[in-house]
């Protein structure tokens, strides 16, 4: 028979396949940025979220604070090192408002974690503790990665478009949020099922506002295109020679 700790293993194996994907869903918008020089009206939040939201579970998971959490390391390590990319190609293609706005929040989030690490390791001296401390910070880390892209929700609203809130990042957060939850569940862990359950809701709300507004998006971006199509258009050709009517007027018969 199968225990319940062999299930939870492949749970959390097929969660770090999710987040993953998760953590590369953006590089089609990336894609984007690259190809027109500009992050346009899209928002760094979400990368700035889910980086220090990464950097705390890989406190979280570190053998002197959560022992037996090598899938949790090893994963958000890895998005670490996928946000930063994300996060310096934005500030390549931003504004010089934009782009300190984000260097700003950056070096905030590396310092809060350098104190967090150093006090946590210092003054907390077990792992009980330790993970209760991290874990809880973890939580809300989690939950505003979870949260992030509903901050163009306002704008989404109002335009009643989703060019700007990129789907794929959408529909992996809510798969993500399904398979962790899941893993907590097998083995209770209120640290990584309350946020992980809140991420599938906000996942969820997400995939219904593109469910209501992709119709309207795809009209407006057509719209967008015929209209530059028709700006593009060269202006009608005038001839310079008059037309000939039949016994009428040209230049060399003035005709009747």
């Amino acid at each position: 028979m199968i225990s319940a700790e062999s299930v939870r293993t492949a749970v959390g194996v097929l969660g770090n396949v999710i987040s993953l994907i998760l953590f590369l869903s953006p590089v089609p918008t990336f894609v984007q940025i690259w190809k027109k020089g500009s992050v346009e009206q899209f928002s760094p939040t979400p990368y700035l979220a889910t980086l220090v939201n990464c950097g705390l579970w890989v406190l979280y998971g570190l053998p002197m604070v959560h022992p037996h959490s090598l899938l949790v390391v090893t994963i958000n390590g890895s998005g670490v090192v996928i946000e930063l990319v994300y996060l310096l190609l934005f500030i390549r293609f931003s504004d010089q408002k934009k782009r300190l706005r984000v260097l700003v929040v950056m070096l905030a989030e590396f310092v809060f974690l350098g104190v967090l690490a150093l006090l946590v390791l210092s003054l907390v001296h077990t792992t009980k503790l330790r993970s209760t401390v991290v874990g809880s910070l973890a939580v809300a880390g989690n939950i505003l990665m979870y949260a992030s892209p509903l901050s163009i929700v306002k704008m989404v609203i109002t335009t009643k478009s989703v060019e700007y809130m990129p789907f794929y990042l959408s529909l992996a957060a809510f798969a993500n949020g399904v398979c962790w939850t899941s893993y907590a569940v097998i083995r209770f862990d209120p640290f990584i099922a309350a946020p992980n359950g809140l991420g599938t809701l906000f996942g969820l709300l997400q995939l219904l506002l593109y469910a209501a507004f992709y119709k309207s998006t795809k009209r407006q971006m057509l719209a967008r295109k015929c209209k530059g199509e028709v700006g593009l258009a060269p202006p009608p050709t005038v001839s310079a020679e008059p037309r000939k009517m039949g016994g009428g007027y040209t230049p060399e018969n003035p005709g009747v």
